[in-house]
């Protein structure tokens, strides 16, 4: 079986790990090198570790509520080799909107499992975890009623693809549109048609409460990640507060749509810091830091997840 990936779009993948990676270096210089890597040095090991270890959980929570949502549509893999292929996703987690995690499909269409169903999964996992993060973001809103319209606009459109999914008769009327067969236009509209059937089945009232408390205690551990990184640099702010400021960065990155979120979330991270009193070294050290170990951790797991999946494919091991 020949290999899922080009030596060409390796290569241009790792470039652009290496390029978003760097510009977080030029980004810690922005303020000084020598204060940033103090503040590191405040972290120290075990606090790195302790942060990495909410990382995971975070993943791995995440990976349980994708096994439920392809469970639900009839697609049973091996719990390793579902775990591979999830964590392989995060290799292209720094693309718009996350879209390259849809690379999955390809590693997934080896075991026979349809695009189809990986993008109703992946579609199912987007909206549950904005929901998570507007609900952590709800701990502090009070505080800072300038993001309020934020809030109240992405809750909008979670209700709105909610109701959408929960809504038979709206999918059924969109999937009776008649458009001529054999076109470009008729195979998007099986596409999307097929893709909202089965999103729909993700979401009954049952699996939608376990994958909103799995996204919320997931989403919720990095957000004690962060809390603990600002302890360990002397700001002092309640975990409301620190998961208010996470979730609104991480809202703005996803919302901005720029690859990973990169810039926009760190811009509303290190203000919201500086706002609280943070000294600036030490608010670009913290977000420095608490995406390296989300983001930047998550990417690092999913290249070699991905380089493993690209051996089983030549390997054949997808056929045994």
């Amino acid at each position: 079986m020949s290999q899922l990936l080009s030596r060409y779009q390796l290569h241009a993948l790792l470039l652009s790990v290496v390029i978003a990676m760097t510009s977080y270096l030029v980004f810690s210089l922005w303020s000084g090198w020598h204060q940033v890597s103090l503040a590191f040095l405040k972290i120290g090991i075990a606090g790195t570790l302790i942060a990495l270890t909410l990382s995971l959980l975070n993943y791995l929570l995440r990976f349980f509520r994708w096994q439920l949502y392809l469970q639900r549509m009839n697609a049973n893999l091996a719990i390793a080799a579902s775990l591979r292929i999830y964590l392989a996703g995060f290799s292209l987690t720094t693309t718009p909107g996350k879209a390259g995690e849809m690379i999955r499909a390809l590693l997934l269409n080896a075991y026979q499992v349809r695009t189809s169903t990986t993008l109703s999964a992946f579609v199912s996992e987007r909206l549950s975890d904005l929901l998570a993060i507007v609900l952590l973001a709800l701990l502090g809103l009070s505080q800072y009623p300038q993001w309020q319209p934020l809030v109240t606009l992405t809750l909008l459109l979670i209700i709105t693809g909610l109701g959408l999914l929960g809504n038979k008769a709206i999918i059924q009327r969109i999937n009776t549109i008649n458009i001529r067969p054999g076109t470009l236009r008729s195979r998007l509209h099986t596409l999307i048609t097929t893709v909202l059937q089965q999103a729909r089945r993700c979401h009954s009232p049952s699996l939608l409460l376990i994958a909103t408390a799995l996204s919320l205690i997931a989403w919720g551990a990095e957000a004690l990640a962060f809390y603990y990184v600002l302890q360990w640099l002397s700001l002092e702010v309640s975990f409301a507060t620190a998961a208010f400021i996470y979730a609104i960065s991480m809202l703005a990155g996803a919302l901005s749509f720029l690859p990973g979120g990169l810039g926009s979330a760190e811009a509303v991270m290190v203000s919201l810091l500086t706002m609280n009193d943070m000294l600036l070294a030490d608010a670009v050290a913290a977000t420095v830091f608490t995406r390296l170990v989300t983001l930047w951790f998550a990417v690092i797991l999913g290249i070699i997840a991905l380089w493993r999946s690209q051996s089983v494919q030549h390997d054949g091991g997808a056929l045994r």
